[in-house]
């Protein structure tokens, strides 16, 4: 039971001109279109969805096989498969939209110019909260681009600031030597908060036949074996950049919620974990005034960056 002086808890969190009922989200690529959850998920609960990316142009994605299971995560190599901008407007923004939560969607853009025109193409269209400038995918050809150089990391996130009022979230990838400059360069482009991180890069083989498994040879690691990485990545940049960080990687309970919070990100994304425990998102937003309790505080912004450094 949560004592009388704590039953007022505060969820809400501010990610630059974005607000969310609670820090709890779904990462893209891993809910869908969030229609195919709404009989196990109650979806007006979370803090926020985000759809599976989308591109300018159809893409089929890459060769099978896609996905491959390893001791502590999952290495995927899906290839930004979708149908769209067209369809993703016309087949699932409406349903969307009636969802009484933040909408924030992924996109990713081959340059410059295809990253603004679906910026422009979805505020136009309306109905979502913020945007997730997708620059950091590891299975695409060209998809790491922007988030490995800090010069064209400014140049996406600026542009697309300029011709867009949407909120713009910067998903950055852990495949980089020094993050911390990628993500001061989205920051100074105008982001409203960084989102840290996409996949590891890794590789799975079959030593017998002498092949790569997947069909694009190499692919992404998400899940537990990756959450120590991206813990360091968020504290990191909580240390070098001011504004807020989304923190994404291996979260597949209350404590690995918490974690990110003191390590300095303000809210999470479950990515890996709704593929084997579909209720898991809802099930954390349950849970968090329990780990507030026993802090004793009454907000979630309380317990973001927390962390003491050892010496």
């Amino acid at each position: 039971m949560i004592p009388p002086e704590l039953t007022e808890v505060d969820l809400r969190v501010q990610l630059g001109r974005l607000s969310l009922k609670n820090p709890i989200l779904v990462a893209s690529g891993t809910f869908g279109y969030a229609r195919e959850m709404e009989h196990l998920v109650q979806l007006d609960r979370l803090g926020g969805i985000l759809p599976k990316t989308i591109t300018l142009n159809a893409r089929p994605g890459n060769a099978p096989w896609r996905t491959v299971e390893t001791n502590a995560g999952l290495l995927n190599s899906i290839g930004l498969d979708n149908d769209g901008i067209d369809a993703f407007i016309s087949g699932h923004l409406q349903y969307l939209r009636e969802i009484d939560t933040a909408i924030i969607v992924s996109i990713a853009g081959k340059s410059q110019p295809e990253f603004v025109e679906l910026a422009q193409r979805l505020e136009a269209a309306g109905g979502m909260a913020a945007l997730e400038l997708n620059i950091s995918c590891p299975n695409v050809s060209g998809g790491v681009d922007f988030g490995t150089d800090p010069r064209l990391c400014f140049d996406v996130v600026s542009h697309v600031r300029q011709c867009c009022q949407l909120p713009i979230l910067a998903k950055l990838t852990p495949n980089v030597t020094r993050i911390t400059d990628i993500a001061q360069a989205a920051a100074d482009a105008g982001a409203d908060a960084v989102c840290c991180t996409n996949t590891v890069l890794g590789i799975a083989v079959d030593w017998r036949r002498r092949r790569a498994l997947l069909g694009n040879t190499l692919g992404g690691l998400s899940g537990p074996a990756i959450k120590p990485i991206a813990l360091r990545c968020v504290y990191q940049v909580a240390c070098a950049v001011k504004i807020p960080i989304v923190g994404i990687g291996g979260i597949a309970n209350l404590d690995d919620v918490m974690e990110y919070l003191a390590a300095g990100a303000s809210c999470v994304q479950v990515g890996t974990a709704n593929y084997y425990d579909p209720t898991v998102s809802q099930r954390l937003v349950t849970e968090l005034p329990n780990a507030l309790q026993e802090l004793q505080i009454t907000s979630i912004k309380e317990a973001v960056g927390t962390l003491h450094r050892n010496q």
